[in-house]
């Protein structure tokens, strides 16, 4: 298993979103349970630690910390229009509880 992917619209937004200020940084991401079992998701630019774990995805380099890898693993972000011309990114989380596949027609629809 992966230890996250991301779609082509989540590496394009990202990309965008790294010029500048954040260039040469990595993306961290982070997740926490709360105590109403929902994820909590947070992602900024950040330098690497060195007990992060790592993977680099499209020339993006995505860091996570040691105690958030275990709720990210295996996990997909996506960049969408919720509402019109509202645009969020997105996770799609197995280790969610509340984590529903996306579906098409009632099929399951698979991941990237």
């Amino acid at each position: 298993m992966s230890l996250i992917t991301l779609s082509p619209s989540a590496i394009e937004q990202i990309k965008k979103s790294q010029q500048g200020d954040n260039e040469g940084l990595a993306l961290r991401l982070a997740a926490k349970m709360n105590a109403d079992d929902n994820l909590e998701y947070g992602m900024g630019f950040d330098e690497a630690r060195d007990d992060d774990a790592q993977t680099t995805i499209d020339g993006i380099r995505i860091v996570i910390g040691p105690d958030c890898v275990e709720l990210l693993s295996g996990a997909h972000m996506d960049f969408v229009e919720l509402e019109p011309g509202q645009f969020n990114f997105i996770f799609l989380n197995p280790n969610d509880p509340n984590y529903k596949p996306p579906t098409e027609d009632g099929a399951l629809v698979p991941l990237p």
